[in-house]
C-alpha cells in the first residue's frame, strides 16, 4: 500500500473544503470536560506548549464574544479521545474538529473556520484567506509552523486557563 504524500493530503483537503452557508453548519458536538454532556460547540486543538499557538488561542478567546469555541491542547485527554494518533503526533498542525459532521480541518483550513466564527471583522479576514488556494495557504502555514518554536518560543507545560476561561477549555 502506498503512503500518502503531502500533495495527496493537500488535494484531499482541497476536495473537502467547502464554504459554509452559516456558522451553524460548522458547529460541533463535543464532550464537556466536567459532566461528559454533549455541547454544540466546535473545538480548536492546538499545540499547548507553543508560544505562537497559545497567543493565537488568547487572540481567539478575546474576540469570541459569544463563546462559540472550545479549546484543547493536542497533548490533552480530549485530543487522545477524539483525534487519530496521526493527528496527535503531528503536533505542528492546528486542528478544528466538528463532531456533528465528523469533519476535521487542519492547518490553514482550521484557521479559516476559526476566523469565520469570530464575527466581524475577523470573518471577513477568513473569507479573504479562504479565497487563496489551499495549497498556497498550507505552504505559508507550514513555513510558519516549521519555525514557530524558534520564533515564538516553547513552554515547558501547556497553558493554564484563567478562572474565566476554564469553562472553554477541555482537558
Amino acid at each position: 500500500m502506498m503512503k500518502s504524500t503531502a500533495v495527496d493530503q493537500t488535494v484531499q483537503e482541497s476536495r473537502n473544503e467547502v464554504a459554509p452557508n452559516s456558522v451553524t453548519q460548522i458547529e460541533a458536538q463535543e464532550v464537556n470536560r466536567e459532566s461528559g454532556a454533549v455541547v454544540d460547540q466546535p473545538v480548536l486543538f492546538f499545540d499547548g506548549v507553543c508560544g505562537l499557538c497559545n497567543s493565537s488561542v488568547d487572540f481567539a478567546i478575546a474576540r469570541d464574544q459569544k463563546g462559540r469555541l472550545l479549546y484543547s491542547p493536542l497533548q490533552g485527554e480530549t485530543a487522545a479521545r477524539l483525534l487519530s494518533e496521526q493527528d496527535i503526533q503531528n503536533i505542528d498542525t492546528v486542528i478544528f474538529r466538528t463532531a456533528e459532521e465528523g469533519r476535521i480541518y487542519r492547518r490553514s483550513a482550521a484557521i479559516v473556520r476559526v476566523l469565520w466564527l469570530l464575527g466581524f471583522p475577523w470573518n471577513i479576514c477568513g473569507w479573504l484567506l479562504w479565497l487563496i488556494p489551499l495549497p498556497i495557504r498550507n505552504f505559508g502555514y507550514r513555513m510558519v509552523a516549521g519555525s514557530r518554536y524558534r520564533l515564538f518560543g516553547k513552554h515547558e507545560t501547556c497553558r493554564m486557563p484563567t478562572l474565566e476561561e476554564r469553562t472553554r477549555f477541555l482537558p
